[in-house]
C-alpha cells in the first residue's frame, strides 16, 4: 500500500538516523584517538568490532521476531506484543531523556578508550562493540515495534535515516565542522516522545486483543470515545480510518487507532504529557 508507506517513512527514518548517529560519533571520535596516539594497528579491531555489533544487533532483532512467532496461541502472542511495546516505549525514555546528556562527550569516550588500550590489546574492541551494540539493540527493538504497529517497513526511511547520519558524524568529527548536535538532537527527541506515546497506545490496544482473544471479556463490550472502523462509499475508507489518507500516517508514526478503548486514549495522553514535560526540562 503506497500510502502506507509514505506514513512510516518518517518513524523508520527517525530511528534510525538518532541511533545511526550516535554510534557513528563514538567510532569517530575513537577512529581519531588512535590516529592521534599513532596506535593506528588497533584500527582493524575498531573496525572488526563494528562488524561484530551490527551481526550481534541482527541477532537480537531475529532472536525477537522469532519468540514472537513461536508464540502459536494469538492471545498469548498479543499479550508478548503489548508488553514489548511498552518496554520499548520505556526504552525510548531512557535513551532520549538519559543518555542524550552524554552524547559525543568526547572526553569520556577518550578517557574510556586509553583506558581500555592499557588494560588489554582487545581493549579497544570492547569499548567499541558494547558502544555500537547499545545503538543497534535499541534501534532493533524501536524498528521491531515500530513494525508491529503497522505491518509493515520503510527501506527508504531506514537508508535515507542511516546514510544522513554517516554523513553528519562524519563531517562532526573527521571534518571539525561546527554542526548544532543539540540542535539536531533537540527535535530529533520531541518526535520519538510522540512515537513512545504511540507505543503505549498501541500496546494497550494490543492488551485488549489478548483479553478478547483469551475470552476474559467481550469487544462489543468494550467502551470506545470514537469508532470509525467501517468503510465508506463500497470499500473506500473514511479519512480517519487506520487505512483512510489521514490514520494511516497518524498510526504509522504516533500509534493512533481509529477505535481506540478509553484506558488506551488515557494513556497516550499521559504518556504523551510525561514526554512532553521531560523534553521542556532537558531541552528548553
Amino acid at each position: 500500500n503506497h500510502s502506507h508507506l509514505e506514513g512510516i517513512n518518517l518513524a523508520e527514518f527517525i530511528i534510525v538516523f538518532r541511533e545511526v548517529l550516535e554510534a557513528s560519533l563514538v567510532v569517530g571520535i575513537i577512529y581519531l584517538l588512535l590516529i592521534k596516539t599513532n596506535q593506528t594497528d588497533q584500527l582493524p579491531k575498531l573496525w572488526l568490532a563494528v562488524a561484530a555489533s551490527i551481526l550481534a544487533s541482527i541477532l537480537v532483532g531475529y532472536s525477537v521476531i522469532q519468540a514472537k512467532n513461536a508464540l502459536g496461541n494469538d492471545s498469548i502472542r498479543a499479550l508478548f506484543e503489548g508488553v514489548f511495546l511498552y518496554i520499548t516505549a520505556l526504552l525510548i525514555w531512557y535513551v532520549i531523556f538519559w543518555l542524550s546528556k552524554h552524547v559525543s562527550d568526547r572526553k569520556i569516550l577518550e578517557d574510556q578508550a586509553t583506558q581500555a588500550l592499557a588494560l588489554s590489546s582487545w581493549g579497544i574492541f570492547l569499548v567499541v562493540f558494547f558502544a555500537i551494540l547499545r545503538e543497534g539493540f535499541e534501534t532493533a527493538v524501536f524498528l521491531i515495534s515500530s513494525f508491529s504497529i503497522t505491518g509493515s517497513f520503510s527501506y527508504v526511511g531506514f537508508v535515507i535515516g542511516a546514510l544522513m547520519a554517516i554523513a553528519i558524524g562524519y563531517l562532526i568529527v573527521q571534518q571539525g565542522r561546527k554542526v548544532n548536535l543539540k540542535y539536531i538532537f533537540k527535535y530529533t527527541t520531541l518526535l520519538l516522545v510522540f512515537l513512545s506515546a504511540g507505543m503505549v497506545a498501541y500496546g494497550t490496544h494490543e492488551l485488549e486483543e489478548y483479553l478478547v482473544k483469551s475470552d476474559q471479556i467481550k469487544k462489543e463490550e468494550i467502551y470506545r470515545p470514537w469508532d470509525i472502523l467501517q468503510p465508506i462509499n463500497d470499500g473506500d475508507y473514511h479519512p480517519m480510518h487506520d487505512k483512510g489518507i489521514i490514520g494511516v500516517f497518524l498510526k504509522g508514526f504516533f500509534g493512533y487507532n481509529s477505535n481506540p478503548n478509553v484506558i488506551e486514549l488515557v494513556l497516550w495522553i499521559a504518556a504523551l504529557m510525561f514526554g512532553m514535560n521531560m523534553w521542556r526540562r532537558f531541552y528548553l
